[in-house]
């Protein structure tokens, strides 16, 4: 589909994979369920099909990249490479973009690093606001992700993965994909009561985790993922679900810290798989049947997919067909 968009085969592969990456792990608000949107950004002519991503500023230890309003997955992925390599050299590597989009959930490039034995974190200003400051009305702030990959031994790495809102916006939508109402807690209206049915979602505002403490979460990563890069912040925010032909500016940061750097890479994948096993053992509040780590929900669902295949759900893979059908490819529903 990306190819008959436009994109170079390369590029089109590159995005497919991670696209199809996001939907194993789980991240069903990220993949697939993505493309409607780009396809139409694209043939608005919102977005760059062949950009020059480019460093504009460099220091041993950091650098800046420009992503020419390039596919954002395309920006995060040469942003995660250039981290990685200058960890090497440095021990620790902050990479910053700007003029980027969407690029899928935050832990397809903390990830990156901890495949090459080093730690990944990552930040984003979300790709419209659906947060008002603490008190306020106006939507000033994102979903603005983080994320924090950390590789461990014999035991799943820990992942986390969060908005800086008790829930994406992702996962809002693809609660009106599946016809599914959200769980009171996600969504309040205009007058502050609380909002179930996903599809009036236009009509109310996301809530911050953990009250002012997540509103001052998400003013701090978009600080340092959009501001600090000169990228789209606050009321310059494009809301990438309505406005498909306006430049994004989407901000995003990682950073890389190299384990060899602070001792033996294999004693401390060792210590994490023990502190790991502490946390799943400890002694359990009444009714709970399982302490959960962050990302071990993500690994099985990663195991379970990779063994069984990916479900979607019948009115995406609708979707899909009829994209795939207008635009003369194969339909998922035909394989």
């Amino acid at each position: 589909m990306l190819a008959s968009l436009g994109l170079p085969a390369q590029d089109a592969a590159t995005v497919g994979r991670l696209m199809a990456e996001a939907d194993l792990q789980g991240s069903d608000g990220h993949g697939v369920i993505r493309l409607g949107p780009y396809a139409r950004r694209i043939r608005a002519g919102g977005m760059n099909l062949h950009p020059d991503i480019r460093i504009v500023s460099e220091r041993a230890g950091m650098a800046l990249l420009d992503g020419d309003n390039g596919m954002g997955h395309l920006v995060m992925k040469r942003a995660a490479e250039i981290a990685i390599e200058k960890a090497r050299n440095t021990g620790i590597a902050w990479v910053g973009s700007r003029l980027s989009n969407h690029a899928g959930p935050a832990s397809l490039y903390a990830r990156m690093p901890m495949a090459a034995n080093m730690i990944g974190l990552y930040f984003a200003v979300g790709n419209a606001n659906h947060l008002p400051a603490w008190g306020g009305l106006d939507m000033l702030l994102s979903t603005n992700p983080i994320a924090a990959a950390v590789p461990a031994g014999s035991e799943p790495p820990i992942v986390l993965d969060m908005a800086t809102t008790v829930a994406a916006y992702g996962k809002v939508k693809a609660k009106a994909q599946r016809g599914e109402p959200m769980p009171v807690g996600w969504m309040v209206d205009r007058q502050g009561q609380p909002m179930t049915d996903p599809n009036k979602r236009e009509e109310g505002f996301l809530l911050p985790i953990g009250g002012y403490k997540g509103y001052g979460l998400s003013l701090v990563v978009g600080l340092l993922a959009g501001t600090l890069n000169g990228a789209a912040m606050g009321s310059e925010v494009i809301d990438f679900n309505a406005d498909f032909e306006t430049t994004t500016n989407t901000g995003q940061a990682i950073c890389a810290i190299d384990l060899d750097a602070f001792g033996d890479v294999d004693a401390f994948k060792a210590r994490v798989d023990q502190l790991s096993r502490e946390l799943r053992a400890s002694e359990r509040m009444p009714g709970v049947d399982r302490i959960l780590l962050p990302g071990e929900q993500s690994h099985e669902r990663r195991e379970q997919y990779a063994r069984d295949g990916i479900p979607l759900p019948a009115s995406l893979l609708r979707d899909l067909d009829a994209m795939a059908a207008e635009a003369g490819v194969a339909p998922l529903g035909a394989r």
